[in-house]
């Protein structure tokens, strides 16, 4: 019997486990958020996509440093043979000579013809291998070139998620302020109708009027509107961070954890750099090598090859190989090169005038983020003072009422201020707990 306790015990513990695993299962929290982006946004997917292009443009690059090969087939037929030469051709006593044995020879039956005919139709295939030597430093610095073309592409992405991330938790927090505040306000109308049973009691006892009552019924029809509002929020703010993170939004609404503080969690990085820093640093280097290029181009460049062919383009089958060897210097080049190499210089001179502007930027934002997250902070406390005095200020306004000193109106504007005050500390909580954030992104602290 105690056996069967026990296991009866055990199943209906596992059974809440899994009952509670589920449940936990629904609830959308920050990170879970997060992570949904990361895999589904179709921006934080496009970026992903740009690193892979960047790394197949590298690639394309890397081909420039192997050997260029291509084959090839040319077949060609001439109406009239592209050389005919004959004895009648040679003009002086040789060809007198050879046109009379041509002549005593055919007497005897050998039908010598008198002319030749080459290259009267025929084909050929073939096979070209070009290995360059030089070429002015363009495929090396092209290879550095595609390099930072990878770091930037990651660069961007870092910006364009961070970005999106933080509008991510923005949208989240408005749902769990909204929510908070459906809460608050769900609270705000039981004062309402605890307020509204005494005024009932009150006036079936001739000791308040009708007015009192329409003040209160008023009071609740502003309080169910400002509800209706906050709910249709709720469900837009719901639908949008759907979208953001690629989900389906579900019928019944999200559940979102609303423990704000547990988002407070923040690792420092000592050896944080901002990306935008960083992707200015990369146009002046890419601009070096742009520049390095351009020289590159005005310089000469040296290649070695092979060719090897097989065909009937003269007469008979045969086959062949050619090795050579291309020297080529670009004259007419320099004169453009030394302007382009000019104008390379003054983009670099650019960005550096930009990296000092964006260093001072840089700076102020990060102070500013750090304000608001202090100021934030510091707010918190004295909203936190102004809701126990909002509270203290309706618990004596209904204990006055109740005991015929104050009106019912005092009552109400008492549970409006506790309703404000309540909701300030939601939204002060959230403007920290982003500004917090924030301030981590800006500088990694």
């Amino acid at each position: 019997m105690k056996d069967m306790k026990r296991y009866i015990l055990i199943v209906f513990l596992a059974v809440l486990a899994i009952g509670m695993n589920a449940q936990n299962a629904d609830v959308l929290t920050l990170d879970s958020c997060f992570a949904l982006a990361k895999a589904n946004n179709a921006q934080i997917r496009t970026n992903q996509i740009e690193i892979e292009k960047a790394k197949e443009v590298k690639k394309q690059v890397y081909t420039k440093y192997f050997p260029q090969v291509s084959a090839g087939y040319l077949a060609y037929y001439a109406v009239n043979p592209i050389i005919r030469y004959g004895v009648n051709d040679i003009h002086d006593e040789l060809g007198e000579i050879l046109k009379a044995i041509i002549e005593l020879l055919n007497e005897d039956g050998a039908h010598i013809p008198t002319e030749v005919e080459l290259m009267h139709g025929g084909q050929s295939i073939s096979a070209t291998a070009i290995q360059p030597i030089y070429a002015g430093g363009r495929v090396r610095n092209g290879n550095k070139l595609a390099k930072l073309g990878i770091e930037a592409a990651e660069l961007k992405g870092q910006v364009s998620e961070r970005d999106m991330l933080e509008n991510i938790e923005s949208t989240y927090y408005l749902i769990v302020g909204l929510k908070s505040k459906v809460g608050t306000l769900e609270t705000a109308l039981n004062l309402i109708d605890s307020l509204d049973r005494v005024a009932d009691v009150a006036f079936k006892a001739g000791l308040v009027t009708k007015n009192d009552k329409l003040r209160v019924a008023l009071e609740r029809n502003k309080f169910q509107a400002m509800q209706l509002q906050l709910n249709n929020g709720i469900v837009l703010a719901s639908q949008l961070l759907c979208q953001k993170i690629g989900i389906e939004y579900p019928e019944e609404g999200l559940n979102l954890d609303d423990d704000i503080n547990r988002a407070d969690v923040f690792t420092e990085n000592e050896c944080f750099e901002r990306p935008e820093m960083r992707l200015l640093q990369l146009q002046i280097d890419a601009e070096v090598f742009y520049k390095r290029l351009s020289r590159g181009e005005a310089l000469p460049t040296i290649g070695v090859g092979a060719m090897v062919t097989y065909g009937n383009i003269i007469k008979s089958y045969k086959g062949n190989a050619i090795f050579f060897a291309n020297v080529s210097v670009p004259i007419t080049k320099w004169w453009e090169t030394s302007h382009k190499i000019k104008e390379h210089n003054l983009k670099i001179e650019q960005y550096e005038i930009m990296q000092r502007d964006l260093t001072e930027k840089m700076s102020l934002q990060e102070k500013q983020a750090y304000n608001q997250m202090i100021e934030a902070e510091a707010l918190m406390q004295s909203d936190e003072a102004a809701l126990d005095m909002a509270q203290e200020n309706y618990r004596v306004a209904e204990l006055n009422y109740r005991a015929g000193i104050n009106t019912v109106t005092d009552v109400l504007e008492a549970n409006a201020l506790l309703l404000q005050a309540q909701n300030a500390i939601t939204d002060r909580h959230i403007t920290y707990v982003t500004a917090r954030r924030r301030y981590h992104d800006l500088t990694g602290k």
